[in-house]
């Protein structure tokens, strides 16, 4: 069991606690934001990744997400279209 000040794994290059990523998440940067929602989408486990966000901060910040490859991008594309969200 992971202790709650323990880094999340997700952000293995970072020393980035839950409480510090919920408080990226609240906060007033939208680049920050961003860039956190980039590392979970593409790095946490499936069911890790809506425990962080939803798919209204995909959509949101989708123009500034950063992406591995375009690969990827394009499959959570698809994935926002299917499920009914427009970018």
């Amino acid at each position: 069991m992971r202790e709650a000040s323990s880094p999340l794994y997700f952000f293995w290059d970072y020393a980035i606690t839950e409480e510090h990523l919920r408080d990226i998440l609240r906060g007033e940067n939208a680049d920050e934001r961003a860039w956190a929602i980039s590392r979970i989408i593409q790095y946490a486990r499936w069911e890790d990744i809506w425990k962080y966000v939803t798919l209204h901060d995909i959509q949101t910040h989708w123009e500034q997400l950063q992406w591995r490859t375009p690969e990827l991008r394009d499959l959570w594309a698809y994935a926002l279209e299917v499920w009914g969200v427009r970018r």
